[in-house]
């Protein structure tokens, strides 16, 4: 059986020993211990030992990103750190030398690659309550890393993967097609197939200048923000890539999209952008789309990913909540020409 048709349960139980066994490769204080935080792409967890040791030991999900897609994510995270962009978290050095290990154990079919990075003071903002100004902090993060990629020269061989329509609507879409969500219906197909054509039409008409599709974070969340100690810090670069810089915002709002507080969180979130960096009516005019494609992307993604507890307690209304959504969005986009593919 292969990892990826192995019971979440029964796999988890695996990566959990591979956990363990791995601490060797870096030096760490004998009788350390893993607690799994977080399982989606990769199965994340907290490593603890005596004496106040802490560190996130990421073990990286089979096939998904290359060893050279890592070395190239942790290229832009030390850039980022060197530059003062934002804060961060560092990639530790094992005992061979290298910020990337490799690990199997017995029960799973390949190797798998590890990351342990320092462990960074902080909570993320309450999603609960207020959120304006949290959004307004992504909005200035996103800003800055947006102008950084622009000036920084990135490695040879630069590898991550590509957030364009291709990947989301394409014949080997990276998370999945949308099609097979859970509960889409023949009538939310209907109007789903008319948001995709949309979206693409849209998307083609913006266009791809580098000073629009760049580098990004891709995943840009309250969820990855760390707040304390009078810093904000961001965290998971993990689906980095190429990709709209609007699609940070997108991003920022996922899983809520539907939620009325979005023209507020919107406002905020382009008030902090334009405090740092230039942004032209007809780019704003187009984040409609953007949220449309990242949601498009996640119904995907609920699809592919539903054995596990975020995506199963979403799937139930999503489909629907997409297609209302799309419904909304075309009846604007009818009213709205699309943006010149002109760089702002």
């Amino acid at each position: 059986m292969s990892d990826t048709d192995m019971p979440l349960e029964r796999l988890l139980e695996h990566l959990q020993r591979l956990a363990m066994k791995s601490l060797s490769l870096w030096d760490i204080p004998d009788g350390a211990r893993v607690r799994l935080i977080n399982v989606s792409e990769n199965a994340t967890y907290l490593v603890e030992a005596n004496g106040g040791f802490k560190a996130i030991l990421r073990v990286h999900r089979e096939n998904y990103h290359s060893q050279r897609a890592i070395e190239c994510e942790l290229a832009w995270l030390e850039a980022i750190d060197r530059d003062s962009v934002v804060d961060t978290h560092r990639a530790q050095r094992g005992c061979n030398g290298s910020v990337i290990q490799r690990c199997g154990i017995e029960g799973l079919e390949a190797e798998r690659y590890l990351v342990l990075f320092s462990f960074l003071d902080g909570d993320a903002p309450d999603e609960a309550g207020d959120m304006t100004r949290g959004f307004e902090e992504l909005g200035r993060i996103a800003a800055r890393c947006h102008d950084h990629v622009l000036a920084w020269r990135k490695p040879d061989d630069f590898e991550r993967l590509i957030w364009d329509a291709d990947a989301v609507f394409g014949a080997t879409p990276t998370w999945g097609n949308w099609r097979d969500g859970p509960g889409v219906t023949a009538q939310m197909l209907a109007v789903l197939e008319r948001v995709e054509r949309k979206v693409c039409e849209r998307l083609d008409a913006f266009g791809k200048v580098p000073e629009r599709f760049n580098l990004i974070h891709a995943d840009m969340r309250l969820a990855n923000l760390l707040v304390g100690q009078g810093k904000t810090r961001l965290i998971d670069f993990d689906d980095c890539g190429y990709g709209w810089f609007l699609y940070d915002f997108a991003a920022a709002i996922s899983f809520i999209e539907d939620d009325p507080r979005i023209p507020q969180l919107k406002a905020a979130w382009l008030r902090g952008y334009r405090s740092v960096r230039t942004l032209s009516a007809d780019e704003e005019a187009e984040l409609d789309t953007f949220v449309m494609l990242r949601r498009m992307a996640l119904l995907a993604w609920i699809g592919s990913h539903i054995e596990a507890p975020e995506p199963e307690a979403l799937a139930p209304d999503f489909a629907a909540n997409t297609a209302k959504l799309g419904r909304t969005y075309l009846e604007r986009m009818d009213e709205c020409a699309p943006a010149s593919s002109a760089a702002s």
